[in-house]
């Protein structure tokens, strides 16, 4: 039981975190579509391999960070300043998908070594899983479901990890299996991840300034 309450905290925590659609499981719907389940799982496991070190960063060194809400608010302002930028590209920079009509002509796939990549840089770029873990973690400590010993930490992060990679999955399998009906999301991903960012970008504004 010691060793498997950490890791059903780190799944509870994580979970709600990861499930709405978002940059990172948005953008793994896309390469499953268009590259392949199997660069989607890859992309998926390169963004959670990040996951997993902002995850025990921010959990070892919760107590710290929140008794700084400056070091929060920066984390916040970097991570809105990023966002913004990701949804004025996916609204009206990035190129709409184009669908493939011609069916002799070959797709150009991305390398396992891209999705990898892609699903770290993505992943670097989201602050926000920081201060989350940050919030939760010692909101959890002071009524005692939470423990800052190694051990726990480490359980914890591994729950998380497996939860945050879990829904990535999810994503990738859920859209897949629609693919014969994917034709408008193909057309729309950037838009409707754009949307996603912009959605987060004015949460975070909001907080930002009722902060000040």
């Amino acid at each position: 039981m010691d060793i498997i309450f950490p890791v059903l905290i780190g799944i509870l925590v994580a979970t709600p975190g990861i499930l709405l659609p978002g940059l990172i499981n948005m953008t793994a719907a896309k390469i499953s579509l268009r590259d392949g389940k199997s660069c989607a799982v890859v992309f998926a496991a390169g963004a959670t391999f990040i996951v997993l070190i902002q995850s025990y960063i921010a959990v070892s060194f919760a107590k710290f960070i929140s008794r700084r809400p400056d070091i929060i608010n920066l984390l916040e302002e970097v991570g809105l300043g990023i966002f913004v930028l990701l949804t004025v590209y996916f609204i009206f920079i990035a190129k709409k998908p184009q669908q493939n009509e011609d069916e002799d002509e070959p797709v150009k796939l991305r390398s396992r070594t891209s999705c990898f990549f892609l699903g770290v840089l993505l992943s670097v770029l989201n602050f926000f899983p920081i201060p989350y873990y940050v919030v939760m973690s010692v909101t959890l400590s002071a009524y005692k479901y939470f423990s800052f010993d190694n051990l726990f930490v480490f359980l914890f992060v591994m729950g998380a990890v497996s939860s945050t990679f879990g829904v990535f999955y999810l994503y990738i399998v859920f859209f897949k299996k629609l693919e014969n009906r994917s034709g408008f999301f193909m057309k729309n991903v950037n838009y409707f991840i754009g949307g996603v960012t912009g959605i987060v970008s004015v949460i975070t504004l909001i907080k930002l300034l009722r902060n000040m």
